[in-house]
């Protein structure tokens, strides 16, 4: 048998609610498959733990983590933290001191109805950014200068080291090459004349190793447009930290919001645990009214079966909630619906045991 250890840590406003749903999804892949357990350990570290204790998380938290196989993270951020706190202290944290340098989110239209593009299918919309997840323009280094006076200076600076800039590129073609599919670089070398240079360099460079890749490199902007002009031209993408960060929010905006997206942040070497998680927020709003949409949860299990190998729980819970999108009276609010976050969970639990058993 097959014994997962799995953090959650549940976090701020909807987190908890869509955690909820999300571990309701691996218990009952527990109950359908015999070679399979898990265990789980929750931690109540986010915004709200920081308003009672001044700190995101425990001191020794990161030791804490470092046993487990997985952290199953909900949302981060509330009301009175500030953004950069609430992201630095946490999320950051644990991406950076894990070494979870890569992040994984796929660009999938689960269906046609949910894209606002114009007659775009699924087959339109289907494709993976692999986002530098470690340094770029996240790496915090910088200087403020003279502050609060008239001469008051600001710098931000962006860390491309080589070891970290050639491990994501080579991941990239890794990917790529692995599922048969194009790559492409997104940079912006013509404004960016010392990171982006060498990044679009270190793109060539691999490259070389690869050449049975076909690929493709963009600038930013022009990337931007693609995603929404023409989506179909991406099959596999390469991009920077803050570039990867703002495209996959485009990428959510065609394929149907935030409540559908999802993002691992992996190890690849699996020295340290990696991280999955729904990338919508923790929408404070709506918190504790029961109509959260934990489907980006439940795919980030599917993320999370795919980097444990069980690629079949993989496959079976992305059909299932391309299933469960046909129904649209078991939908939550913000797709239609009318259904709970809990009834959406059970609903869906349904349709993974009869994907299981058919």
């Amino acid at each position: 048998m097959k014994h997962f250890n799995i953090a959650l840590i549940p976090g701020d406003g909807i987190g908890p609610e869509v955690v909820s749903e999300g571990v309701k999804v691996l218990q009952a892949i527990e109950d359908m498959d015999p070679e399979i357990s898990f265990s789980f350990q929750t931690f109540p570290w986010g915004c709200e733990y920081y308003l009672k204790h001044g700190k995101m998380m425990d001191d020794a938290g990161m030791e804490q983590l470092k046993s487990f196989d997985a952290i199953y993270l909900g949302a981060v951020g509330y009301p009175g933290v500030p953004d950069h706190i609430s992201l630095r202290d946490l999320l950051l944290k644990i991406r950076k001191g894990f070494d979870q340098y890569v992040n994984v989110r796929p660009i999938t239209l689960l269906h046609s109805t949910l894209t606002p593009l114009k007659a775009k299918t699924e087959k339109d919309i289907d494709f993976l950014v692999i986002r530098e997840n470690s340094e770029g323009e996240y790496a915090g280094a910088g200087e403020w200068l003279y502050k609060d006076k008239p001469e008051e200076v600001v710098m931000q600076t962006g860390v491309f080291s080589r070891k970290g800039t050639q491990r994501i590129i080579r991941y990239a073609y890794e990917e790529a090459r692995k599922t048969n599919r194009t790559l492409t670089s997104v940079s912006k070398g013509n404004a960016l004349n010392y990171s982006m240079v060498f990044w679009d360099e270190v793109f060539e460079e691999v490259g070389k190793e690869y050449p049975d890749v076909k690929t493709y490199s963009y600038l930013v902007d022009a990337a931007s447009l693609y995603f929404v002009a023409d989506p179909k031209r991406f099959e596999v993408v390469v991009t920077s930290n803050l570039f990867g960060d703002i495209l996959t929010d485009i990428g959510a905006g065609i394929t149907g919001g935030l409540g559908l997206a999802t993002g691992a942040n992996v190890n690849p070497e699996k020295e340290y645990p990696s991280m999955f998680e729904p990338v919508h927020g923790s929408a404070p709003d709506i918190a504790g009214k029961g109509i959260a949409n934990p489907i980006a949860a439940i795919w980030s299990v599917s993320q999370m079966m795919d980097f444990f190998g069980e690629t079949g729980w993989g496959e079976a819970i992305l059909s299932s909630i391309k299933s469960l999108l046909t129904e649209t009276d078991q939908l939550t609010p913000d797709l239609g619906g009318t259904a709970s976050t809990a009834e959406l969970g059970c609903r869906f639990v349904e349709l993974l045991q009869e994907h299981r058993f058919t």
